[in-house]
């Protein structure tokens, strides 16, 4: 019963969600062109309010819980789980003080309205996965971006999202590299739930109901570990809270 109801709201769903990054895209265009990069961030942040406000057609709600007053004068590694897309908007609005900024596969920095516009403008890095030597530059370029500008490098160090909840093993290139490349900056681990529950019958319909949970645990120097165990550090911390 449930997953027939979800077919008629995945298609409003849908409708919301997709005028949401039409109207914004233009709105983007403008900010940045017009107004500059201030501009342009606050309309991305708004941007994501209104995607998340898109799911609660589906049911779907968030609790993000951060008892840290993490320093905006310092660069940022934002590190977390990852379960699919909806993990992204709230990282983004919660944290956008911080100035959130993605290492994303290079595919989508074209043909998706709004999303595509950000990547590729707004200080996110776009990498080619089956290039690896350059990709590493790439992530090289965007570690200095956030060092000078004191933003924030959100990576997902699995690789690719879990479908099921259950964690993947971290990988260390990416992590090690921004490490390298912004050694004083703060390590803020966050673990995400229920994010997959969206998905739960594949791209369509739409799971309903999903709670995403997001617990952002205590922050951390990367100055004050060797990598390996800061990487260790960080996938205990993060791993520990997934409910499968």
């Amino acid at each position: 019963m449930i997953k027939l109801l979800s077919y008629p709201l995945t298609i409003l769903f849908f409708i919301c969600f997709g005028l949401t990054l039409l109207i914004f895209h233009p709105i983007q265009w403008i900010c940045l062109n017009i107004f500059g990069y201030q501009a342009h961030k606050k309309s991305v942040d708004w941007l994501q309010f209104f995607l998340m406000r898109s799911t609660n057609v589906l049911g779907t709600r968030y609790s993000f819980e951060n008892t840290y007053a993490i320093n905006t004068n310092l660069p940022v590694i934002i590190v977390a789980n990852h379960q699919s897309m909806y993990d992204i908007p709230p990282i983004i609005w919660y944290l956008r003080k911080h100035h959130p900024k993605f290492i994303s596969k290079k595919e989508l920095g074209k043909g998706i309205p709004s999303v595509s516009f950000n990547l590729k403008y707004g200080g996110s890095a776009l990498i080619d996965r089956k290039k690896p030597k350059e990709a590493i530059q790439v992530i090289k370029d965007f570690a200095e971006y956030i060092k000078s500008n004191n933003r924030a490098a959100t990576i997902f160090p699995e690789g690719t999202r879990s479908r099921t909840g259950q964690p993947k093993p971290f990988q260390k290139k990416g992590l090690i590299t921004l490490f390298e490349g912004i050694p004083n900056a703060t390590v803020v681990p966050i673990t995400i739930n229920n994010s997959w529950k969206m998905l739960r019958y594949g791209k369509f319909p739409m799971g309903l109901g999903a709670h995403l949970k997001f617990k952002v645990h205590h922050p951390v120097k990367v100055s004050d570990f060797d990598y390996d165990t800061l990487i260790k550090h960080l996938e205990k911390e993060i791993t520990k809270d997934v409910i499968v």
